[in-house]
């Protein structure tokens, strides 16, 4: 049995990094861009903002999957017995949360501007917004489920070869 190699928990801190990131740009993203919208609406009906803060309330629950795979992984890492294997698993884990986040942030950033916008004009749009931006949350969501199946995958070999 040899050694764990010193470079191993590299990937491990680059899952967190990028779980992290990722996530974090892709939440930005969605809020700025339905934060856009929902400026152009308070303009024409200032009575609307409330019910149209559902996108920006959306895409801040990305980062949160972003910062809960973070932490689960920065628990996981062990100094001295870290194995190569459980580095990449953990760097997987930490791109599919966070690459899912960016995708979802951005899909929540797009159908909220849009939606939102049109909430102006047709109040029926509403329930089809919250529809739509609930099907683009899953995006994220199903990230931070691989992820979470990635990390307890990782912490089942303790031994390095």
């Amino acid at each position: 049995m040899s050694a764990c190699p010193p470079f191993a928990p590299f990937f491990g801190f680059a899952g967190v990094a990028s779980a992290m990131i990722f996530s974090t740009i892709g939440a930005a993203f969605g809020t700025s861009k339905a934060g856009i919208g929902i400026t152009g609406l308070g303009t024409f009906r200032p009575d609307l903002i409330m019910k149209s803060l559902i996108p920006v309330v959306m895409s801040g629950i990305i980062a949160v999957y972003g910062l809960v795979v973070s932490v689960l992984i920065a628990g996981s890492l062990k100094a001295g017995n870290y194995p190569l294997f459980a580095g990449f698993v953990h760097l997987g884990a930490g791109l599919a949360c966070g690459l899912t986040g960016l995708a979802a942030g951005g899909a929540i950033g797009y159908v909220g501007d849009s939606c939102v916008r049109a909430y102006v004009h047709e109040s029926k749009v509403f329930v089809s917004m919250v529809l739509i931006l609930i099907f683009a949350e899953v995006l994220g969501l199903y990230g931070l489920i691989v992820a979470l199946i990635m990390n307890t995958q990782a912490n089942v070999t303790d031994i390095c070869f």
